[in-house]
């Protein structure tokens, strides 16, 4: 098989759907509404939907790995934004695994974002 993949976009859902778009457009990603209740969220050629549907088991299962460029400076810049005091989000210290680094973060509905860099 001959893939020639463009982009893959995982489906996410939310709590508090305003909550969370405002949470993401925080984090940098450029929202384009699809839908009242549906959105695409954008950073370069990395996106995802988010929809306003919550489903707790499905929700505090989900996990996204983020591949970034520069994790120390990543996770200095989440915790300036203070997301924890804005959304009562949880960002976990990054972590040295024996295939490169990584930082933790639950969005507002409990995604877990894991933003790594491989060595």
């Amino acid at each position: 098989m001959n893939h020639n993949i463009k982009s893959i976009r995982p489906f996410i859902g939310s709590k508090d759907f305003e909550t969370s778009r405002a949470f993401y457009k925080d984090l940098g990603f450029e929202e384009t509404i699809l839908e009242s209740n549906f959105s695409v969220f954008k950073c370069g050629e990395t996106a995802f939907y988010l929809q306003d549907y919550y489903d707790k088991n499905w929700i505090e299962n989900t996990m996204i790995f983020l591949e970034v460029d520069d994790v120390e400076r990543y996770y200095n810049e989440l915790l300036a934004l203070n997301l924890n005091e804005k959304y009562g989000v949880k960002l976990t210290p990054i972590r040295k695994m024996e295939w490169g680094r990584e930082c933790f973060l639950h969005d507002p509905a409990g995604v877990l974002w894991h933003f790594g860099k491989f060595n």
